[in-house]
Order: C-alpha cells, then structure tokens, then sequence
C-alpha cells in the first residue's frame, strides 16, 4: 500500500498529517529516509515514524446489505454514504470492493485491504457478481446467447465479457458477469432494447447475501479467503 496510507493504518494520525511526518523525513523505510507519500510499502518491511516501529493494523472484511438511495463513497453527497451504516472505528481507511449505483440495492463487500479487493474487482480475476434484475419488457429468447458472446455498449470499443443469463420470469432474470464497467447492466440491457427497472446484487464469488437491508456483519476467515485461491 501508499506509505502515507500505512501510517494513517498504523497511527491515529490523519492522511494529512501522515503526509506531513513522509515530507519532513521522520519516516523511515528499511533503514532509508522516505520522503515520497506514494512509495508503496509491504506490511513485513520495517517501517519507523520518529524512530518507533509501526504496525498496521490488521485489516477489515465486511459484507453489508446496501439499501437503496445510498452510495458507495465514503463522504455523503446528493445520497447519503453506505458508510454511515456501519458502526467501526477509522471508517474512512474502507472502501468498497465493487461499488453499486445509489439506486441498486444488495451485497457489497468493504475492506481496507486494497490487494484483496484487486480480486473482486479485476476482470481477468473472473470473479462472479450474480444480479436480480426486473426489466420493463419481456426478455427476448436471443438475449442469453447475446450475452454469453457479448454486447456492444455505447460508447465502449470492446464486447462486455461473456456474462450468463437465467430467466425467472418474462421481465425478471439472473446475470451474472465478472467485471465491472460504469452502469454495466443498465447498459447491457439497453443495448438489446430493454431496460432496467431495478437492480439487486445477490452474489460476490461465493458469498451469498444473509442479512437484511442496512444490516451488515465481518466476513468469515473461510469467506475471506475464497477471493485468495
């Protein structure tokens, strides 16, 4: 991670503050003054801020149920922050691996830990988001096999990757897809002359959701490890 980032993880100081001790040399990495904020660090180097040995604390691994009207940043702005349901000391050090528009409802997962997140979020780590999604007309039969070689999205020079499409009923079907483009399922649906009427997410990889709206609980070590195989 950013060295100003380990000490905010290690200290109660705040990023501005971290990134004054980098610029006036009183951090040290592996016996070499450090004054550069985004050098990245690994949490077994030997990290000293004013000649005391640091040490991040441990990371964090929560599944929350996002309600709707919410967003995934970490300050409020037009919707008020998911961040503002969960109860947890240096908040602001989360993020959420993943995020949802402030219409779409459903399981996020949030962390401090950028290089678990990276396997969620990274298309060429084939991580599965299964969504619920009610359309305002009919599916078309053809739309599975569509998506299953992929669409052109407006404004994109590539296909989507190959997503897997179940029909529940006529306007209400599973997608599951493994990356993550800017409004990528409204964007699917339109490009095959649908639309979106409202979006839940069910699954990341193989956590499911199990927990009410605005509810939210640590992952398990088991769930934890699941993006590390």
């Amino acid at each position: 991670m950013r060295l100003d980032k380990f000490i905010c993880k290690s200290t109660a100081l705040s990023r501005s503050q971290a990134t004054a001790m980098i610029c006036d040399g009183r951090v040290v990495v592996n016996h070499v003054v450090i004054v550069d904020v985004a050098t990245q660090v690994h949490e077994d180097n030997h990290i000293c801020l004013e000649g005391e040995v640091l040490t991040a604390r441990k990371s964090r691994y929560i599944l929350m149920h996002k309600p709707a009207d919410t967003i995934c940043s970490n300050i409020d702005e037009a919707y008020p922050s998911l961040f503002n349901y969960i109860d947890v000391e240096n908040a602001s050090e989360l993020h959420v691996a993943g995020r949802l528009d402030a219409d779409t409802t459903g399981l996020v997962l949030v962390t401090d830990d950028g290089r678990w997140s990276f396997n969620i979020i990274t298309p060429t780590k084939h991580c599965q988001k299964v969504y619920r999604v009610s359309l305002s007309r009919p599916i078309s039969e053809d739309v599975a096999a569509k998506f299953s070689h992929g669409v052109q999205l407006q404004g994109e020079q590539q296909l989507t990757r190959p997503a897997m499409l179940e029909i529940v009923t006529p306007k209400e079907v599973l997608l599951t897809i493994t990356e993550g483009k800017f409004h990528q399922v409204k964007r699917m649906f339109s490009a095959v002359g649908n639309r979106v009427v409202s979006l839940h997410r069910e699954k990341i990889g193989a956590i499911e959701l199990d927990i009410e709206v605005g509810q939210w609980r640590y992952l398990t070590t088991d769930e934890v490890n699941s993006f590390s195989r």
